[in-house]
């Protein structure tokens, strides 16, 4: 039900756009959305988060360089990453919930997630 695009490898300093489409059932107008990441060997950590109402939550190690959205039309979710770093290397999933608490700590419990999208940041 939720169906992912973007990704891919870049070099530090560069950008990448993941999007995130929904299918009808599961985009309304109370669902959260948000990204999860996770990297090899490490635990998953919510990147950022979009409630219904459009209030955003961010990773503070991605704020300023990150930006989540939604097209409300299109049932779909970006993430804009700007002047990416090697530590931004993960796989990133985009997530969904009906009724989740739209935050980078609910995200990542989300009912709903996507297949994945690998990104790598190159020094």
């Amino acid at each position: 039900q939720l169906l992912q695009s973007g990704g891919g490898s870049v070099q530090a300093g560069g950008s990448l756009t993941l999007s995130c489409a929904a299918s009808g059932d599961l985009y309304n107008e109370y669902v959260s959305l948000g990204w999860f990441r996770q990297a090899p060997g490490k635990e998953r950590e919510g990147v950022a988060a979009i409630d219904n109402d459009g209030t955003i939550d961010y990773l503070d190690s991605v704020k300023g360089r990150f930006t989540i959205s939604k097209d409300n039309a299109k049932r779909t979710l970006y993430l804009q990453m700007n002047n990416l770093v090697p530590e931004d290397t993960a796989m990133y999933y985009c997530a969904a919930d009906p009724v989740g608490m739209a935050s980078i700590h609910g995200v990542i419990h989300f009912d709903y997630r996507g297949q994945g999208a690998q990104v790598t940041v190159s020094s």
